[in-house]
């Protein structure tokens, strides 16, 4: 289990949430090793050998249920989930059904709710953060949202995240708050904080308790993927899932 990140989160003790970082796995360089996205040229061989790993290192109560993301705002009820199925975040409030998401400087968001009977894993990049992933997942929450929490996994740090300023308008369309999280560095480029992009959607939809949110893909080389750093590399998987109770 120490290649595994476990959320700093007060979630209910029995939801179950990881995110694996590169370690622990088969895969050769650049895939190195622990590679779970079977869409980046890793052979699939090694992916279905790493996928087993994952299982088998966390104890999953089912196959993780696998979505086609594709920086939209596509929201997957699990229980309505099928293999292939194209999204950017997976719902579910059903016990045993393990919602996962992969990233490399994508920022994974975890949901539950104080009652530990609703989750959510969401991939957010910036296109999906714009243009509203976190807000379409939230409105599925039945309960309160005063009364769910978030963790913000391993992204791309803020130090490093270099945008133009088409990114920029595209946060600022939707509420100028997000200037605050943009460092212009040059005439045409800034530096982009997506934790606190994040931060600032949950609030405004009434999602106080943020937690995580201390990473950086790109910088910790020996630990994360990082899609801008390398290019040609492998993914982290963030998962989460009720346990019967």
């Amino acid at each position: 289990m120490t290649h595994f990140i476990v959320p700093d989160w007060p979630a209910p003790a029995h939801i179950n949430a990881f995110t694996t970082t590169r370690f622990g796995g088969v895969s050769p360089s650049p895939y190195d090793s622990f590679n779970l996205g079977d869409h980046v040229g890793d052979a699939s061989l090694n992916v279905a050998q790493n996928r087993a790993i994952l299982r088998e290192q966390i104890n999953l109560p089912e196959p993780p249920r696998w979505l086609s993301q594709n920086h939209g705002c596509r929201v997957v009820e699990s229980a309505l989930w099928a293999a292939g199925d194209q999204g950017d975040a997976i719902i579910s409030t059903t016990p045993n059904h393990v919602c996962p998401i992969l990233t490399a400087d994508c920022l994974p968001i975890l949901l539950c709710n104080q009652q530990g009977d609703e989750v959510a894993a969401i991939h957010a990049g910036w296109r999906g953060l714009a243009n509203g992933i976190i807000e379409q997942t939230i409105a599925r929450f039945s309960n309160d949202k005063s009364a769910l929490m978030a963790w913000l996994g391993p992204a791309i740090g803020p130090d490093q995240f270099e945008v133009g300023q088409e990114v920029v308008d595209a946060y600022l369309q939707h509420d100028a708050v997000a200037q605050q999280a943009f460092q212009q560095t040059d005439d045409t480029h800034y530096l982009a904080d997506i934790y606190l992009l994040a931060r600032q959607r949950l609030q405004a939809l009434g999602v106080f308790a943020v937690y995580g949110g201390q990473f950086c893909t790109v910088t910790e080389s020996t630990r994360f993927f990082s899609y801008r750093r390398d290019k040609t590399t492998g993914r982290m998987a963030s998962l989460i899932w009720i346990a019967p109770h």
